[in-house]
């Protein structure tokens, strides 16, 4: 289904975003300092509120449908985005990121991905309607995926340099200055890089990366532009509090892969077959729900 959005409903989420981001920044976090797992939960709990408040807004002005497709779409790209906490420790392990340093990192990395996000999931669509036959490749794309996940559950993860760091390096020299709080720092008329922005350049990349699966994944449940673009908006804007409360407790989800796999693999199958079978989005949720509650408590279980 889609939904009737204006062009001041989309102004004003993004209104209702950027208020959101200044006082996240601006208000509360504006001196550079190590988060604490207490604000880390508390800014969690307020983002997994404000999704579920607008999740209520969408129920009262769209109806029970557009509801839940909305908290399908939050929860596919919610677990699709943990995995990318596990490049995030990666990269700022890689760089000797100071931990004080990592909050302002990931708000500028998360501030570039809403916009790429929108300009991805625009294109992604406008390509859909011309040319239907992208849902085949998707859907395949996303059964791959799947496959690659599970094949890679126990393998240890390494975090390599991408061309572009490398082609950042010659020609722009680097100043080794981890505490500085800048991206960029002028040094005897001369400017250079700080290994702030090597990070920020490094999760921006890894973010594309991650978009590829889950804005497809995203797709096989709805391709309303509102519905995709906020359900991924709210994922990711509370992914920076939650990489700071599950930051040492990632190496536990044993079972994570094994969710995303299973997630990726069912939703590439949803529309691969969806001239065949249609499968309703309160069966998708359903699913999705099972798989990452299964993988929670199996998890636990085996730490044990």
């Amino acid at each position: 289904m889609l939904v009737d959005i204006s062009f001041w409903g989309w102004a004003g989420f993004i209104g209702l975003i950027g208020v959101m981001l200044f006082l996240d920044v601006g208000v509360f976090q504006k001196d550079n300092h190590r988060i604490s797992q207490k604000e880390a939960w508390k800014w969690s709990v307020i983002w997994i509120c404000m999704a579920l408040l607008f999740n209520g807004g969408i129920y009262l002005w769209q109806g029970h449908d557009a509801a839940i497709t909305f908290l399908t779409a939050y929860l596919i790209e919610k677990s699709l985005s943990i995995d990318n906490l596990f490049v995030f420790v990666l990269i700022f392990n890689y760089f000797s990121i100071p931990a004080k340093m990592q909050h302002r990192v990931l708000y500028w990395g998360i501030l570039g991905a809403v916009v790429m996000r929108l300009i991805l999931i625009l294109l992604g669509i406008k390509l859909i309607i011309h040319f239907q036959w992208l849902l085949y490749v998707m859907g395949a794309f996303l059964i791959y995926a799947g496959i690659t996940f599970f094949r890679q559950r126990h393998q240890e993860e390494e975090f390599t340099e991408s061309r572009l760091l490398k082609f950042l390096k010659q020609i722009i020299a680097i100043k080794e200055e981890r505490e500085n709080p800048h991206f960029f720092i002028r040094h005897k008329s001369k400017f250079y890089m700080t290994p702030l922005f090597l990070a920020l350049v490094s999760i921006e990349l890894s973010d594309l990366v991650f978009a590829f699966d889950s804005i497809p994944a995203v797709f096989g449940i709805t391709f309303d532009p509102f519905l995709v673009f906020t359900s991924n908006i709210f994922a990711i804007l509370g992914l920076r509090s939650l990489y700071f409360v599950l930051a040492d407790f990632l190496p536990r989800f044993y079972y994570l892969k094994h969710a995303l796999s299973l997630i990726l693999a069912f939703v590439g199958c949803k529309m691969l077959l969806h001239d065949v079978i249609s499968i309703s989005t309160i069966l998708s949720l359903s699913v999705i729900v099972t798989i990452i509650i299964s993988s929670l408590v199996l998890s636990v279980q085996k730490g044990r």
